[in-house]
């Protein structure tokens, strides 16, 4: 329940890039120019305590002035590689990936750069420029590449034994599914072994009712009675039964003996 409400939540970052970006190209021409500036004069005085170069201010404003114009393309390429994966990990949470999600951002993105140009052309001392929006396109298509790899890597890693156990558990229920399903077609054909095994009350019931004296009830050709009992709708073989059975047999066979040994001894004696 909380990640259903957490995901479009995974969408503010996105949206508040894009207000980012429509703020400094609604300042003029002037102000924006004056902002680059600054940024670039920081960037060659951090180089120049960094490097020990001992450079002089008008020449760190002398390269300042030089790198402007490259520092304000690292801009652009910056900010809308920071809007393409803002854009992308939400698409890409929400199950969109591959070929599909550098096609969905990818378009989503060029068309807002395309759009933010266009919005430069009613600023004053700014103007739409088709350069820009390839250097954008740029940093979106490694703003892209970088969340597919960081998504595939968590998966491969961090997430993978998540993914197992959901798999594992889709393959039990499917499990299960099947395993019902095929019961229940064969209770369809099969009737339950309650009611039709020998031996049963309500089995001899249904023979006696159903089927002549002795015969299958299921209507097998080749079904046999359970060992013990003497035909389908017999009554059970007891033990006690079978056993006195086998002393009579005994008995039967001693008095045979004894007759045959009388009779030889009476021969010999003649």
């Amino acid at each position: 329940m909380l990640i259903k409400f957490l995901k479009p939540l995974s969408f503010i970052p996105a949206l508040l890039l894009m207000y980012v970006i429509f703020s400094f190209s609604s300042q003029d021409g002037d102000t924006s120019a004056n902002l680059s500036y600054e940024v670039s004069y920081s960037i060659v005085e951090a180089g120049n305590v960094v490097l020990d170069a001992d450079l002089q201010p008008s020449e760190i404003a002398s390269l300042a002035t030089r790198f402007n114009g490259v520092v304000r393309k690292l801009a652009h390429m910056t900010e809308y590689f920071a809007l393409a994966i803002a854009v992308s990990f939400p698409l890409y949470v929400y199950g969109l990936r591959g070929f599909p999600l550098m096609i969905v951002a990818g378009l989503f993105c060029v068309a807002f750069a395309a759009s933010d140009e266009f919005h430069q052309s009613f600023v004053d001392g700014r103007g739409p420029g088709v350069r820009d929006v390839l250097i954008d396109s740029f940093g979106i298509f490694w703003g892209i590449i970088l969340v597919r790899i960081i998504g595939w890597t968590g998966r491969k890693t961090i997430f993978r034994p998540f993914n197992r156990k959901k798999k594992n558990k889709g393959a039990q229920e499917a499990s299960a599914t099947e395993e019902t399903s095929y019961y229940n077609s064969a209770s369809s054909v099969y009737p339950p072994p309650t009611q039709n095994r020998p031996g049963y009350q309500n089995n001899r019931d249904y023979s006696s009712r159903n089927q002549p004296s002795g015969q299958n009830p299921w209507g097998y050709p080749n079904a046999q009675p359970y060992p013990g009992q003497s035909s389908f709708n017999g009554t059970p073989q007891t033990a006690s039964g079978s056993k006195k059975k086998r002393q009579n047999n005994a008995e039967n066979l001693s008095e045979d003996m004894s007759l045959k040994k009388l009779i030889h001894d009476l021969t010999d004696k003649d």
